[in-house]
């Protein structure tokens, strides 16, 4: 896969890690203390001049109300910017103190912070001390220091940084993922959304500053919900599949979870120990735990859930049972609907935090899991950042290094999709979580958070499917025939499916179209086409058209065809196309060309246009006005097909698939 990056250029693929042993003093009054523990510090990445690093330290001894941890560095490294604790060097020497919010640590528990640093090489530091102590390996009773170290309040602004701008825009991501969960594992965050039939299924974005965002995986590997219909067998699986899932990750076994319900009346599992590869399906439960949230309290999974009765599960440690589960909170009739769950704690408080589709937010709080529950509204009828678009809403909060909040809401902007959406949450006195707004509405523009400016691979860019694998920015309609296809030396296709309906046919390709408004070329070798063969580039939704090839009698044409349409009762297919421009063609290679304007509201259009040289592009037919209904949920997208109308055999290689900008 040829994919451009803007991230700096990476010198060293570094992953670094010195697991030391430290014998610390806890800050007590007892005379003789047991102390210890163990540090892991890891080099996370490096570029000329300069490296990222995390550190976690384990407490093997009497529990800590206060750390220091120092060390001195050999090569002439410097700490440039640290997040999670405040740091001081003197030369060589290095010392990190808790922030105000991470200053105790039990016995058995650890604390991280990580940190950028300049210097061209990185010997890992040969040993660290804790409050005061040397390293030992073991814990020893040790006489603790007199006072608690000092604490300081981590910086409230970014650090200087000629590359890095003082605001950002919303939408941070204009592409559609809906229904997201957002986490932090580290100095990493995840985004998981909803995909419905589309396959793989649950994409993991990743950020490291909550504002560039990159594709990273996906959580379910493949549809495999125990239905033929997610294979178009025997049916089809249109607008069910993957919605409003839940993404977490578990400290104690190092693992993360994604947990989502299907067709109302079961729910699926999956894990992993990297958030974007290596998924599993682990457990199929049989009761539907809709749009939920889940938390780790102590190790205790909690799921919330619910449409309108809002309930809150426990599922046994190993998450493939259900131990218990009770209502918790009843929408009044005045509020509506409340739905799309998460579900959090903040010091004493559990949070269950709702949507009331698709213009308000609500947040629920209990001393208890299983409540009572008091109710708050976060934002009703609020405007939206993007012109045209709704009001932010669902979603999820995640807490950065520093100890910010932040709310990754989505906005709906059909015909594009939903798309994610961000701003500041701050927490009043009395421990209420409150939006922050600019001038009566969702902020287009914040400062960015606090933490160090981190571009990475863009989500746009020209692949020519030279690496053994897809990369994690397609995804199949339905599961594909994976005997179908290949990759390596192009995309090649070979037809799955003799039908004339676009939407019965397996294996098409999809990517989500970059708004405002973007591109899609692909490059096609249409040399082994057989007769009734079908291939071309699609705005795929349930309103769609194409352009691409027709063979037919041994004669090969460039059409652009629309008219192909489903029922918004059950998704049946209503209409399969109509030609509307055509044109012979011939010498076996094409480019194919679909431009796309998903700004949200009515008529919006795509137009279409092709080349014998991939340099010329000539229009095709009319512009396709484009569907701006909510109903199927997923925004519009660039899809890729092949298949046959009369007998299997025919394939195409696609040697390019580019999605630009103005």
């Amino acid at each position: 896969m040829s994919r451009t990056r803007t991230r700096l250029r990476l010198w060293l693929a570094a992953s670094l890690v010195l697991a030391v042993g430290v014998a610390g003093a806890t800050v007590t009054t007892s005379a003789q203390a047991a102390a210890g523990c163990r540090v892991t510090y890891s080099i996370t990445n490096q570029w000329e001049g300069g490296f990222g690093a995390a550190v976690t330290v384990d407490n093997l001894g009497d529990p800590l109300t206060g750390w220091q941890l120092g060390w001195s560095f050999t090569a002439g490294q410097s700490v440039t910017q640290l997040w999670n604790g405040t740091v001081t060097q003197s030369g060589a020497q290095v010392t990190v103190t808790n922030a105000a919010y991470n200053g105790s640590v039990p016995s058995g528990g650890s604390v991280s912070f990580g940190f950028n640093g300049s210097g061209s090489a990185n010997p890992a530091p040969a040993s660290f001390t804790l409050n005061g102590v040397t390293c030992t390996g073991a814990t020893t009773p040790t006489t603790p220091p007199v006072t608690t170290p000092p604490v300081t309040p981590p910086p409230t602004t970014p650090p200087p940084d000629p590359s890095a701008p003082a605001t950002f825009t919303n939408p941070v991501v204009w592409q559609d993922f809906a229904d997201g969960d957002i986490i932090r594992v580290g100095d990493a965050y995840y985004y998981s959304a909803s995909t419905m039939h589309y396959s793989p299924g649950a994409p993991v974005l990743r950020s490291y500053d909550l504002v560039n965002w990159e594709y990273y995986g996906h959580s379910v590997p493949r549809l495999d919900f125990d239905s033929g219909a997610y294979d178009m067998s025997g049916g089809r699986a249109y607008v069910k599949g993957i919605w409003a899932s839940a993404f977490n990750y578990r400290p104690a076994n190092s693992t993360y979870y994604w947990l989502g319900c299907t067709e109302f009346n079961r729910t699926y599992v999956y894990t992993s120990a990297n958030a974007g590869s290596g998924w599993s399906k682990k457990a199929r439960i049989n009761k539907c735990y809709y749009d939920a949230g889940l938390l780790f309290d102590n190790d205790t999974p909690y799921v919330a859930y619910g449409n309108g009765t809002i309930s809150v599960a426990q599922l046994s440690s190993d998450l493939t049972s259900e131990v218990r589960s009770q209502t918790v909170y009843t929408t009044p009739s005045s509020i509506g609907t409340l739905e799309g769950a998460r579900m959090y704690k903040r010091g004493s408080y559990y949070y269950i935090w709702l949507t009331r589709p698709a213009n308000g937010q609500y947040v629920l709080r209990s001393t208890s899991p299983f409540g009572p529950y008091e109710q708050r509204q976060v934002l009703l009828n609020l405007p939206g950042p993007i012109s045209g678009g709704g009001v932010p809403h669902q979603g999820g909060l995640v807490m950065t290094q520093s100890g910010q909040w932040w709310y990754m809401a989505f906005t709906d902007a059909y015909p594009g999709g939903r798309m994610p959406t961000l701003a500041p949450i701050t927490w009043s006195n009395d421990g209420w979580p409150v939006l922050q707004t600019v001038n009566g509405r969702w902020g287009a523009s914040y400062p960015r958070p606090n933490l160090p400016w981190h571009p990475v691979a863009p989500m746009t860019g020209s692949d020519s499917f030279t690496d053994s694998t897809l990369g994690p920015q397609y995804e199949w309609n339905h599961n594909p025939d994976t005997s179908k296809f290949s990759v390596g030396n192009g995309l090649r296709l070979s037809t799955a499916t003799v039908t004339n309906d676009l939407y019965n046919a397996r294996n098409t390709l999809t990517r989500r179209i970059q708004g405002p408004s973007s591109t899609a070329t692909v490059q096609l070798d249409y040399s082994s086409m057989a007769n009734g063969d079908r291939s071309g580039l699609a705005m795929l939704r349930d309103r769609s058209a194409w352009i691409g090839l027709r063979k037919d009698n041994g004669t090969t044409r460039v059409s652009m065809t629309d008219g192909l349409s489903m029922s918004t009762s059950g998704w049946s297919t209503t209409g399969t196309g109509s030609e509307r421009a055509g044109a012979a063609v011939s010498g076996g290679r094409i480019w194919l060309r679909v431009s796309a304007d998903i700004r949200p509201g009515s008529g919006r259009t795509a137009t279409f246009s092709y080349s014998t040289n991939g340099t010329t592009f000539t229009n095709l037919g009319p512009a396709f006005t484009l569907n701006n209904d909510w109903q199927f949920f997923m925004g519009y997208r660039f899809g890729l097909f092949n298949h046959a109308t009369q007998a299997l055999g025919g394939a195409v290689t696609v040697n390019q698939f580019a999605v630009s900008t103005p």
